[in-house]
């Protein structure tokens, strides 16, 4: 144990709590009668730290024997919240659980173990895990051997631990981001010990090829990248995931040919700044582009990426992309203010002409690009005149699509102890005047496919027509059409009848399409 993270008292409120016992492993502790084991705990201050430690690549990732029986005839539930990253990690902590012998299931009083895997991005986010806890704690008074679990995100934040520590007793498990591959250690010390664990690693971990992942679906999410170095004022990732750390170009590689091998329609490649790959190799020059250039040339149909940033989006990423064929015309490039102003307080590095200056280059080279985009509302100090720049950019790029936000302050960012003057009801006023804007021009581009014909991957039956499919284009629209079941996870042409704000509608018009044709 470092010896930043020696005294507890710095980061915790253990008032009324007894220690029971503190060595080089951890310490031992007893609030509210619950007895804790702390392995290691969220520290805010290592997390802002970006130091020079070499970050290995393991590879000698198997489960020793005596794990793989800890869940057998045990079933599990993952609970995820939040971003495509989590939604991985939770491919991974699936794999980990069935390797261990656990079986999945919905019903939670099947459960043996129930994990949730949270966002820290936004304050709803935490408000949702913490009233799912709240729901969870009838559960676990009926069955107390069930084993309760919070990961990710939140859990690398130091007030977040705090609260379960003092409120939440019923928990039996706390880990971070950073040692997801060590669940089976941590699963096997909760039992066996009957206390509360907790283990969340600050500072950067290594990283551990070769986990087992329980996909599931048409699409594959394969992670590139670790980590943000961008420090946006108003966000608390790069405490949350660290440091910018790229894999291998040959072991992504080898999972995308992988993938394509069992037959997967489609990848995201997932980075928290997923075009800011390869920044940080030291032996290479091998950058996105170069690796969006290699997967190109692998036979597997669509390969989507998430999420870029405008300042790492480089001349030759954008010629790679023109090239087409798997590499699909649509791209999220997170604008978050159409104010020059109000990005500099943002500290996202890039200004309203740059960014404008980017979208018009990459529309140029890819005339039929689908352009989406993330927007935040009500930051601190934003102006009338301010918000009415970022109107005038979403008219002028013309998005297919944006998530858009009200500022949410998050402890521990610089965006938290900014004034913030602008009222919610002006902040509410300006939501609704940008989703406005938003679907006006979602509409229009939809209503231009309208008597096209479009290619869809078929992902299943509509949610709310159980005659009818629901697929989406290599622009990543919303298509619902009439089909038979055995059409899921096959491409098929669909003539567009219908246009909504959302989605559109049409006919199919051919028989599938095979996947090898489907480029």
């Amino acid at each position: 144990m470092s010896k930043e993270s020696k005294d507890y008292s710095k980061y915790f409120d253990f008032s009324g709590a007894k220690v029971l016992s503190e060595d080089e492993h951890g310490k031992r502790i007893r609030i509210n009668g619950r007895e804790i084991n702390i392995l290691s705990e969220p520290n805010h201050r290592q997390e802002k730290q970006r130091g020079k430690q070499s970050v290995e690549v393991l590879y000698d990732t198997e489960l020793p024997e005596e794990f793989r029986r800890i869940g057998a005839g045990k079933h599990y539930i993952v609970y995820t919240y939040g971003c495509q990253m989590n939604e991985h990690d939770s491919e991974t902590i699936k794999g980990l659980l069935e390797q261990m012998g656990y079986q999945a299931t919905e019903d939670r009083k099947q459960a043996d173990i129930i994990l949730l895997n949270t966002c820290a991005i936004r304050e709803n986010a935490e408000d949702k895990v913490f009233g799912e806890l709240g729901h969870l704690k009838h559960l676990k008074i009926e069955k107390p051997d069930m084993l309760l679990g919070v990961c990710g995100c939140m859990s690398q934040e130091e007030s977040v631990v705090n609260r379960i520590l003092q409120k939440h007793g019923f928990v039996d498990l706390i880990f971070g981001t950073h040692n997801v591959h060590r669940l089976p250690h941590l699963i096997q010390e909760a039992l066996f010990s009957k206390e509360m664990v907790v283990e969340v690693w600050s500072k950067e971990g290594d990283i551990i090829e070769n986990l087992p992942k329980k996909r599931e679906g048409l699409r594959g999410w394969v992670n590139i990248m670790y980590g943000c170095d961008k420090f946006c004022t108003y966000c608390i990732v790069p405490y949350t995931r660290g440091k910018e750390r790229s894999r291998r170009p040959e072991d992504v590689i080898a999972e995308v040919r992988e993938l394509a091998r069992q037959g997967y329609k489609e990848i995201t490649l997932l980075g928290q700044n997923v075009n800011a790959y390869g920044k940080d190799f030291e032996d290479i020059e091998y950058r996105f582009g170069d690796l969006m250039d290699a997967i190109h040339k692998i036979d597997i149909p669509r390969v989507r990426f998430t999420t870029s940033h405008p300042r790492d989006f480089d001349d030759h990423l954008i010629e790679v992309l023109a090239k087409g064929g798997n590499l699909v015309e649509h791209i999220h490039l997170p604008v978050q203010s159409g104010s020059s102003q109000v990005l500099k307080k943002m500290s996202r590095k890039y200004t309203r002409e740059t960014y404008l200056e980017l979208a018009h280059k990459i529309k140029k080279a890819i005339p039929n690009v689908a352009f989406t985009t993330d927007i935040i509302v009500g930051f601190p100090g934003e102006t009338d005149e301010q918000f009415e720049e970022t109107l005038s950019l979403v008219r002028e790029v013309g998005y297919d699509a944006a998530y858009t936000f009200i500022y949410s302050p998050r402890e521990g960012t610089p965006a938290a102890v900014m004034e913030d003057n602008v009222p919610m009801e002006v902040k509410s006023e300006r939501l609704q005047r940008l989703n406005a804007a938003i679907s006006e021009y979602s509409r229009q581009s939809n209503d231009r496919l309208l008597g096209a014909t479009v290619e869809v991957l078929v992902e299943g039956v509509s949610k709310n027509n159980d005659s009818m499919l629901s697929g989406r284009t290599r622009t990543n629209k919303l298509v619902h059409f009439e089909g038979s079941r055995d059409l899921v996870g096959t491409f098929v042409n669909v003539q567009i009848t219908d246009t909504k704000t959302w989605y559109i509608k049409g006919d199919m018009i051919s028989n599938p399409i095979p996947a090898s044709d489907a480029v």
